[in-house]
């Protein structure tokens, strides 16, 4: 393995765990309401680019952007899962309200 590699390696792992405690805080309250938005916005751009990002390093058979892409693509993906379901649940509960 040559050094470019060894940094590409050495940059995707941390890029990749740099997520991680987001994807745990996300999943830890996933059930409780938010009063933001914009990150479903953020997660929504953030695993668009990603995904662009995972399709170029597939074109260039690069490993170090495939494994990171991916893998920050799936923890992406996760954050902006829970963020939907918790944005449902918000609309959900005002619409139940505004019926009573």
């Amino acid at each position: 393995m040559d050094a470019i590699t060894i940094v590409g390696l050495v940059a995707a792992a941390f890029t990749t765990v740099s997520l991680f405690p987001q994807v745990v805080k996300s999943w830890r309250t996933r059930w409780k309401q938010s009063k933001d938005n914009t990150l479903v916005n953020f997660s929504t751009l953030f695993c668009v680019g990603i995904f662009l990002w995972l399709l170029y390093g597939i074109w260039k058979l690069d490993l170090p952007m495939i494994i990171a892409n991916s893998l920050s693509f799936l923890q992406g993906l996760i954050i902006l899962v829970i963020q939907v379901q918790r944005l449902r649940r918000k609309t959900a509960s005002l619409f139940a309200k505004s019926t009573d």
